[in-house]
């Protein structure tokens, strides 16, 4: 059974950072593509970036690029997404998702249709 953990969620102010983690278990981690997917309030939900298992990573959109950082360390099972610089539209709830990575195109890893796997989310605030 495959379960997603996701943590470090937290209300923070304007330019500040946080660290997100994803913590997988149940999968073979360093087969799958992971990815960070987030909804805010009222809208639906959006890829932020991802990362493949020989870790190409896809990031969009534009708003977010140079200031998220996706990594992961499989030996510890566990996805990363380091965010710095943060805007008060960085507000939403953020998701990691996985998928096995037979040899995904960058399409198919922003593609929140292709993941099967999902945690529960970690809220991230970001006051003005």
């Amino acid at each position: 059974q495959v379960q997603l953990v996701e943590s470090g969620g937290n209300l923070v102010q304007a330019g500040g950072s946080l660290r997100l983690s994803c913590a997988a278990s149940g999968l073979t981690f360093s087969n799958y593509a992971m990815a960070w997917f987030r909804q805010a309030p009222g809208k639906g939900r959006e890829f932020v970036v991802g990362i493949t298992r020989s870790s190409t990573i896809i990031i969009a959109p534009d708003n977010v690029r140079g200031r998220f950082t996706i990594s992961r360390d499989n030996a510890k099972n566990t996805l990363y997404l380091q965010m710095n610089s943060l805007k008060p539209e960085d507000t939403a709830v953020y998701y990691c998702a996985a998928r096995y990575d037979y040899g995904l195109r960058s399409s198919e890893v922003a593609d929140q249709s292709n993941y099967p796997y999902w945690g529960q989310g970690t809220q991230v605030t970001v006051s003005s």
